[in-house]
């Protein structure tokens, strides 16, 4: 089974982090963003992870390598968005399925059985989606596709958000056109001919946090340490009694009697003596508060 992570994005709403390292290259606790959507990946019978590369191509190139990738598709001069790389893949290197990951989502789902639903749902394409009424998007009918709110179709009661997971048949690869490069586009041109995508919602209660900001990012961590079961990660031993919720990445340079509560560290970041740090996301000349 070929899996594709997007991983091209230029992590614009985690910048000044961003300018450091790609996103996918950004740590959640223990691993990398793209560590942890290929451990969803690798829970595929023998999946077969792809990445797309475009901001700073040559670093995720080298981090991917190392993590076990089978092939990275290197995008320049310009990003494709979502629909180019599979038209490319498709002329390129042809496959019968493909499932689509975003690599900004920390998730918890099924993919076997999102797979299982796929597949028996006769649609070209499948969307996994989840319940988030800030946004709730996707307009449902019948369990496909009716439109998406303020681009296409019909807005209905029943709404979802896309988890940013999709499945690709081979038919569905061999549609879509190289001006697609926005895959709403291609989505809208499949409901306007009366073959529209399936959308799974049997998974719509399962942990899903859009990690592309800096509240799902700490809402991410958050998550992470409790998985681990620890209440600090990469705390040095001597602050233990003076940090809670704590996570600091190596490279952070700490003061003498500092307190942390709530916090993230990042390569570049550093405190003052005797400082209280509390709901932050601290690096290298900058610092949110959360």
């Amino acid at each position: 089974m070929r899996i594709l992570i997007l991983a091209a994005g230029l992590g614009t709403r985690l910048r000044p982090l961003t300018l450091q390292m790609p996103k996918p290259l950004v740590r959640v606790v223990d691993k990398t963003i793209l560590e942890h959507q290929m451990d969803l990946a690798h829970t595929v019978p023998e999946a077969h992870i792809h990445i797309n590369a475009h901001y700073m191509a040559e670093s995720l190139l080298q981090a991917a390598t190392a993590f076990g990738v089978e092939k990275v598709w290197v995008e320049t001069p310009e990003i494709l968005g979502t629909g180019g790389p599979l038209f490319r893949m498709n002329a390129e290197d042809p496959c019968d399925e493909l499932l689509v990951m975003n690599s900004d989502c920390y998730c918890r789902f099924d993919l076997k059985s999102f797979l299982k639903l796929s597949r028996s749902s006769g649609a070209p394409c499948a969307l996994l989606a989840v319940d988030n009424p800030a946004v709730n998007t996707i307009s449902l009918k019948s369990g496909y596709m009716a439109g998406i709110q303020n681009r296409f179709g019909l807005r209905t009661k029943e709404r979802a958000t896309f988890s940013g997971i999709s499945w690709y048949s081979k038919r569905a690869l061999q549609m879509i056109h190289s001006s697609e490069k926005d895959i709403r586009d291609f989505w809208k041109r499949l409901c306007e001919q009366g073959t529209p995508p399936f959308v799974d919602v049997s998974q719509r209660g399962a942990l899903w946090i859009d990690m592309g900001s800096p509240e799902g990012l700490m809402r991410a961590c958050d998550f992470r340490r409790k998985e681990l079961g620890v209440g600090n990660f990469g705390v040095p031993a001597e602050l233990l009694p003076f940090a809670k919720a704590a996570v600091l990445m190596p490279g952070v340079e700490l003061a003498a009697q500092v307190k942390l509560e709530h916090v993230i560290f990042f390569d570049g970041a550093k405190t003052e003596s005797c400082e209280f740090v509390r709901n932050e996301i601290r690096g290298k000349d900058f610092a949110w508060k959360i």
